[in-house]
């Protein structure tokens, strides 16, 4: 995930567990980012406008050929 670096930051003082900060720190400097960029991109994450899945947007937009197949009868009671 790749965000635009040159935006406006602001600063943020949050609390959090104690035992968390040095388990997070290990996983930015893990994935070679910083603290603030593995927060941030959890906020964009938690914030972002929710998308329909694949199969959401898909649904229903298709008829079957032949419903009486019985592959095709599999297929819908399988996914109902």
């Amino acid at each position: 995930m790749q965000y635009d670096t040159y935006t406006m930051k602001t600063k943020l003082t949050i609390t959090v567990d104690r035992e968390l900060v040095p388990r997070a720190k290990r996983l930015a400097r893990a994935r070679g980012v910083s603290l603030s960029s593995i927060i941030e991109g959890a906020l964009r994450e938690l914030t972002a406008p929710e998308t329909p899945t694949f199969s959401e947007r898909w649904r229903g937009a298709f008829e079957w050929k032949d419903a009486d197949d019985p592959r095709a009868r599999a297929l819908r009671d399988k996914y109902r």
